[in-house]
């Protein structure tokens, strides 16, 4: 493994992840955050001076947890995850216009996209810290945050599943147009991280390519404690 952040997300096989994502709809990716570095971003959640915003999800009935939204400047793995993914994934998310005959309006580099989505009001920064205890659970939704939004995103498991808490696992629902929804349910190991559609996907259909819409969610954690970091592209209103 590289020493450090940069270097494990530049040797991310990311023929491979486009291969998983076009099949699937999602793509897991290998532990890209240690041990170590799992526990420093966990120990941080309670220190306020790090984040812009608290939300109580039950308050909104989102569910029952918590998040925190990261406040700009972010901490450092969080901001290398978001320049390190985008670049694979605007790749692909051009290629998936083109399947749906749409024109490529993705730039290649992370700063290039959030100047559209500021020049559009959006400036305040995605990325989150969630937490789950015992009872606690995410309905299916969509992270859309205004106008621009980026059509991929990635969470991270930041402790262990059977160690640390049990339920829990992470919901991505298909909604196909004339069928009934297709479900996975995916467990991550710590560090481990996964990347999937923020709205739809193109699917192969008889007559070209058509679009499916896709929601995310938590299951309910049944003892223990859940941490996951979430890595949303764009920025919000």
């Amino acid at each position: 493994m590289a020493d450090n952040l940069p270097q494990r997300i530049a040797l991310l096989d990311f023929d491979a992840i486009q291969l998983s994502l076009d099949e699937h709809g999602f793509a897991r990716l290998p532990a890209l955050l240690n041990q170590t570095e799992c526990q420093e971003i966990i120990e941080a959640y309670g220190n306020e001076e790090l984040y812009r915003t608290t939300i109580n999800m039950a308050r909104y009935r989102f569910g029952v947890g918590e998040y925190k939204y990261y406040q700009a400047p972010l901490p450092a793995c969080v901001q290398q995850l978001r320049e390190g993914l985008y670049p694979g994934l605007a790749e692909v998310a051009n290629r998936w216009l083109g399947l749906l005959g749409q024109s490529a309006v993705y730039p290649p580099s992370l700063s290039e996209f959030l100047a559209r989505c500021h020049a559009a009001g959006q400036e305040r920064p995605t990325p989150l810290l969630l937490k789950y205890e015992e009872g606690g659970y995410n309905c299916l939704h969509q992270d859309l945050y205004g106008d621009v939004y980026f059509p991929f995103q990635a969470v991270f498991a930041l402790n262990e599943k059977e160690r640390d808490f049990t339920g829990g696992e992470f919901l991505l629902i298909e909604q196909r147009p004339r069928a009934q929804s297709r479900g996975h349910v995916i467990t991550l190991r710590q560090g481990e991280g996964l990347l999937f559609p923020t709205q739809h996907r193109p699917v192969p259909g008889t007559r070209g390519y058509y679009r499916t819409t896709l929601r995310h969610g938590v299951s309910t954690v049944t003892a223990g404690t859940r941490y996951s970091l979430g890595i949303i592209f764009h920025d919000a209103t």
